[in-house]
């Protein structure tokens, strides 16, 4: 699979074949409009608790996900960008208006970010470990970088981790719903890993705790999932 292929997986007909992990039944059926589709959640609402809870998953899945989704095919009507996969959008995303970049970007983020958290968390695979290892140090200097990116964020935003161009791995922080296949970001690469820091992601259960909520982030994270998108992006 070339890394344009994957990446356009993820974030332009994710719905189109079954998220890595159990399936689970979501609030409502899978929407599509032209080549973009609002994913299914991998599992059900409760499922991460206690790490994220019910309300906070229900919420944050029908509410804002399908809220970025619905606004940017509103903003996207009538245009090439109903067709156009999500990677090429955000490489010429400085040139295109404020609704297309924050609601695509917060479409195509959420769903990278329902697919690398599991309720069934296992051991993380041999190739990730020794890439980690390679570029970080140990697994524990990568959370600790990580998790600093998380906490340290300015308002809302994200926190990545990424492979760039030459495959080398990284820990990246962007504002609000950027992302690093975007042009307008210093730190470009493919999003293995993303964690959603807005306070609408945590603050019903953490309240204003973003500490609390980044380590046990740790807890949920798909390495599986991590994984592949790393296979993928060396092809």
């Amino acid at each position: 699979m070339e890394r344009r292929q994957f990446i356009g997986t993820v974030g332009v007909v994710a719905a189109a074949t079954p998220f890595i992990g159990t399936l689970a039944s979501c609030a409502s059926e899978t929407k599509s409009f032209e080549g973009h589709k609002f994913p299914e959640l991998p599992y059900a609402f409760d499922a991460l608790e206690p790490y994220i809870d019910a309300q906070t998953m229900e919420l944050h899945y029908t509410k804002h996900h399908n809220g970025y989704f619905n606004k940017f095919m509103a903003a996207a009507e009538g245009t090439e960008l109903l067709n156009t996969p999500m990677e090429e959008i955000f490489a010429s995303i400085s040139k295109q208006d404020a609704s297309i970049r924050n609601n695509g970007g917060g479409f195509f983020n959420h769903a990278l970010f329902w697919e690398n958290m599991t309720p069934d968390q296992g051991e993380i695979p041999a190739e990730l470990k020794q890439a980690i290892e390679n570029d970080f140090g140990t697994v524990d200097a990568f959370k600790e970088q990580f998790g600093k990116a998380a906490k340290m964020q300015f308002g809302s935003g994200w926190a990545w981790l990424i492979a760039d161009k030459d495959g080398k791995l990284a820990v990246t922080s962007t504002p609000n719903q950027d992302n690093p296949l975007m042009d307008i970001v210093s730190t470009k690469g493919t999003p293995l890993l993303g964690l959603d820091v807005w306070e609408h992601a945590y603050y019903l259960h953490y309240q204003n705790k973003r500490a609390d909520y980044v380590d046990n982030f740790w807890n949920i994270v798909n390495w599986d999932v991590v994984n592949n998108r790393l296979v993928s992006s060396k092809v």
